[in-house]
């Protein structure tokens, strides 16, 4: 079908927004190095849970990678910023490892997350897209998400660096798989309602 010029201009601003994200994946993936690797042995040595916290939409990033951790493997909560500076808090123990996400790394309410773990002797990792913020500086392992813009056109909203902190979630719990030998089986163990647990018993997956 013929386009106007604004429905071309439609689609050639969400092709640009692909294309800004693609690249911005590009950079994590060229960022992987030995504090992804310490990253992924704190969370294996970790004898309590591992808790995701964030406001906003990195609070929304969180909760994602913080549901696949939990569906494959690793004991894992979310604790929101705000509810925890009103008394869950208590929900951290000295076994957990704390894994906070913000972009700038200065987001009040994940700080005073941090902050509390950090005296609590927790072992912090920080995925911030500022290696001199506040919440890296207080981490014992950072992980740079630092994009070179948002793709959206005001250059503003939470784009291309969201897109930045799922991915690395997503890296981190596939290598948490690869460690623990975890298989199909063990997935569908965990999702006893769920179509993988059906195709497992038709024989469609292999164990």
């Amino acid at each position: 079908m013929d386009m106007t010029t604004e429905q071309q201009n439609l689609l050639n601003v969400a092709r640009q927004t692909i294309d800004n994200e693609v690249a911005a994946l590009g950079l994590i993936r060229e960022r992987l190095d030995e504090r992804f690797i310490a990253a992924v042995e704190a969370i294996l040595a970790c004898r309590g849970r591992v808790i995701f916290t964030g406001m906003g939409k990195s609070g929304l990033i969180a909760r994602k990678i913080t549901a696949t951790m939990t569906s494959t493997g690793t004991p894992t909560l979310f604790l929101h910023p705000a509810e925890a500076m009103h008394g869950d808090m208590g929900i951290i123990t000295k076994e957990d490892v704390v894994v906070a996400l913000s972009y700038s790394g200065r987001t009040d309410e994940t700080l005073v997350v941090v902050e509390y773990a950090h005296n609590n002797g927790n072992k912090i990792i920080a995925m911030t897209g500022c290696d001199t913020s506040p919440i890296a500086s207080l981490a014992n392992i950072h992980l740079d998400v630092a994009v070179e813009r948002e793709d959206c056109i005001i250059d503003i909203v939470p784009t291309s660096s969201t897109t930045a902190q799922l991915a690395l979630g997503d890296a981190i719990a596939s290598a948490l798989m690869q460690a623990r030998g975890f298989k199909a089986e063990n997935f569908a163990h965990l999702h006893p309602g769920g179509y993988i647990e059906r195709r497992l018993s038709l024989g469609e997956i292999s164990k």
